[in-house]
């Protein structure tokens, strides 16, 4: 399963929008792998292994995210937009090397003869 059959497997009840995702990136340098999922489903094998689950409270419900990046940027980055409603921040069950995580092998070019 690769990033992308991730993010648009998870695309209910969206809390964040596709702007708000794009200026996080470059503010927090934080990444949303997971939005709005439930607790199981952020313990997915198929993440990096330094990708972390945020339990919030969003409309009287509690919403759990798979995000990537420094634990403090991503506590601000929540914290910013739920303030109280922030419950807990634990580590995540992904079983890929961070370094691997989106990687796309190189085409290999034709050797000349």
């Amino acid at each position: 399963m690769t990033e992308t059959s991730i993010e648009s497997k998870h695309k209910k009840n969206r809390t964040w929008t596709d702007e708000e995702k794009e200026t996080h990136k470059e503010e927090y340098g934080c990444e949303i792998l997971i939005e709005n999922g439930t607790h199981s489903e952020c313990m997915t094998h198929n993440a990096p292994t330094d990708a972390l689950i945020v339990h919030y409270i969003c409309n009287e419900r509690d919403c759990y995210d798979l995000t990537r990046g420094n634990r403090t940027k991503i506590f601000d980055m929540y914290y910013d937009k739920f303030k109280m409603n922030l419950k807990a921040i634990h580590f995540g069950g992904g079983n890929v090397k961070p370094a691997m995580w989106g990687y796309k092998s190189p085409t290999k070019s034709k050797k000349r003869k």
